[in-house]
């Protein structure tokens, strides 16, 4: 007895016609070869790719009748877009079509590690290039005033920082609490780092855990939830986040205020 195989859906005597499915980001779909279960992220190249439960990325051929939807066969194809339709930005923001980004502008906004640039860079990044606005890791909030000192602010060149964990009594609100320039502006957000600001389902979790105080937070969690080392923890959250609804408001207030902020007209 001779076993199928997902081709013979596609040829034989009894030819079924195989669904055509438009790859939306979040559809899950399964590969049967591989078993590998995942949802969709983008298409690129002919290919698409899919992310797992872990936040691991495959690439799968966009073959005819690839992949299972709910145990079925399915092939998937490129989302169609209606002529005219405003496409979007991961911020939220009408995308600019055939986008050159336009000579960066004096003003900066400084964050205060790589991986706040990064989660920054992910959501806002269309945006940024858009109005020539350049991110900067600042290292910590600890040389914030000697960094203003060097940058040098004025007309035209304004600074936006962007603070963790910027509450009430907080070594961070002292340290800002000390700027005095008009050409600065802080903003900020009430959670211990960046990744905290990521609602917990992006990453597949219920909450985040809480770490006993005196822990290195992000080492702590990464060993809560069983995510190996810091650079790998890092992968699977910036991996979550596929759009702005996957932040917390708070993060997307203050960084939303900071663009506005460096891209005011000078006066």
């Amino acid at each position: 007895m001779r076993s199928h195989s997902y081709d013979d859906v596609l040829s034989g005597p009894r030819k079924r016609k195989v669904p055509e499915v438009p790859a939306d980001p979040g559809l899950v779909v399964e590969d049967p070869v591989s078993g590998y279960c995942g949802a969709v992220v983008k298409i690129e190249y002919g290919n698409v790719v899919l992310e797992d439960a872990k936040g691991r990325h495959r690439v799968f051929p966009l073959a005819p009748a690839a992949f299972l939807l709910e145990g079925k066969p399915v092939t998937l194809v490129p989302v169609k877009r209606k002529a005219g339709a405003r496409q979007v930005s991961l911020s939220g923001s009408v995308r600019v079509q055939g986008l050159q980004a336009r000579v960066a502008r004096d003003s900066r906004i400084w964050v205060e590690g790589k991986h706040d640039a990064e989660l920054v860079e992910r959501v806002w990044g269309h945006d940024l290039r858009v109005e020539g606005v350049v991110v900067e890791p600042l290292d910590g909030v600890d040389v914030l005033a000697e960094r203003i000192a060097e940058f040098g602010t004025g007309p035209g060149r304004r600074l936006g920082v962007l603070v963790d964990h910027l509450v009430p009594g907080s070594k961070e609100s002292r340290l800002v609490a000390q700027v005095r320039d008009e050409q600065v502006l802080v903003t900020g957000h009430p959670y211990v780092d960046v990744w905290e600001a990521v609602r917990p389902a992006a990453v597949g979790i219920r909450a985040w855990p809480k770490i006993p105080h005196g822990t290195e937070w992000k080492a702590g969690i990464c060993e809560a939830l069983g995510w190996g080392e810091t650079y790998e923890g890092w992968q699977r959250v910036l991996a979550g986040v596929r759009s702005f609804r996957d932040l917390e408001t708070p993060l997307i207030g203050a960084v939303e205020r900071l663009i506005d902020f460096v891209t005011e007209p000078a006066e």
